[in-house]
């Protein structure tokens, strides 16, 4: 349940409101109203009310509006906002501007699994640029399986993505792996990335949601999350104050050895129908194997994928990170026609011809 609460409600009005939720509910985590895209919003757990209590409720001056909502999570659902959501990103740093969900084309976000050094990164980033691609990736802080491998530079590599952006104009997305780090990394990104690793990190998912400066965060599927559990690690993010949230399926883990994951395309449609916000794909994580990037980056956007992230490095098999299924500048640009293509053969706006 979502009680959303009249803006011109007086403040005698909001305090019988709070008294009341404080005698009809029990156990419930908060009854304090928050602020969710502009609006004051208070949510319940409206199973635990009995019909008396749902009617006195909705009798109350301040509120506006009551919205039953019967999944788990409320805030990120369709029955909360009907509409898909879309953001914008880029302004605030002097990026160019950028819009993810909504209506719009789908956005390309490409770069480097990891910002090795100076010239990789900026070779690549102009290379992502050349190839049409709206937004720059590339991890400065990496989580790795082994504690032996490269873990990212660091400080130095956020600092490195903001020259790449103030280079090319592109807008950043990193990864930001605790807490403590989340206002330092939205110093220098334009867009915080919350790995599968950690999309049950609670306390990483309240700062992200939390963030001074408002930063969109995209949130990517846990290895082996269900839709449910995803959208309500979403739903963290958003209950703290932050509607812009993106989701990121980049594939979930199985028993076949072949591909690094399996990527779950149905999960696509599906999200579209369960949630506003936007949906983006991941094919290099989810594949692991470059010369599969292509065609899966093609299915993404035909089964209405708002957007990608794809690994680029001038050269894959020198990376110091995850380098057999980063693509080539070449295969990004074949990715850019062939999406574009696709989405404007959905939208059917695409002259498409067959030669006999």
């Amino acid at each position: 349940m979502i009680i959303s609460i009249r803006s011109l409600a007086s403040s005698e009005e909001r305090a019988q409101l709070l008294a009341l939720l404080g005698r009809v509910t029990q156990h419930q985590q908060s009854i304090m109203p928050s602020i969710i895209d502009g609006c004051e919003v208070i949510i319940l757990d409206g199973s635990k009310l009995d019909v008396q209590a749902d009617t006195l409720l909705r009798q109350q001056g301040a509120v506006e509006r009551v919205i039953a909502v019967k999944t788990p999570y409320k805030l990120v659902s369709r029955s909360f906002k009907p509409e898909g959501s879309s953001m914008l990103v880029g302004t605030l740093s002097g990026a160019e501007a950028v819009t993810i969900g909504g209506a719009t084309s789908p956005v390309i976000i490409a770069g480097p699994c990891a910002v090795e050094n100076r010239e990789q990164l900026l070779v690549t980033a102009k290379a992502v640029k050349a190839a049409g691609a709206q937004v720059l990736r590339g991890g400065a802080f990496k989580p790795r399986t082994s504690p032996y491998q490269f873990q990212g530079l660091g400080l130095e590599g956020l600092q490195l993505l903001a020259e790449a952006r103030e280079v090319t104009g592109l807008p950043v997305i990193t990864e930001v792996m605790e807490p403590g780090l989340v206002e330092t990394v939205a110093d220098y990104a334009d867009i915080l990335q919350i790995g599968s690793r950690n999309m049950q990190n609670f306390p990483l998912l309240l700062a992200a949601g939390r963030n001074s400066q408002a930063r969109p965060v995209m949130l990517k599927r846990g290895l082996a999350a269900t839709i449910d559990e995803w959208l309500l690690a979403a739903e963290y993010i958003v209950a703290a104050g932050n509607p812009n949230v993106i989701l990121c399926e980049r594939g979930i883990r199985s028993f076949d050895p072949q591909t690094r994951n399996v990527l779950d395309l149905s999960c696509v449609p599906l999200l579209h129908e369960l949630t506003h916000l936007p949906v983006i794909v991941d094919p290099s994580h989810a594949t692991g194997r470059r010369e599969l990037v292509c065609s899966m980056s093609r299915a993404a956007i035909a089964a209405g994928a708002d957007g990608l992230i794809l690994e680029v490095h001038p050269d894959p098999a020198s990376a110091l990170c995850d380098g057999r299924q980063s693509i080539t500048d070449e295969q990004l640009q074949g990715i850019v026609r062939d999406t574009r293509l696709i989405a404007q053969m959905i939208e059917g706006k695409a002259d498409v011809s067959y030669a006999a």
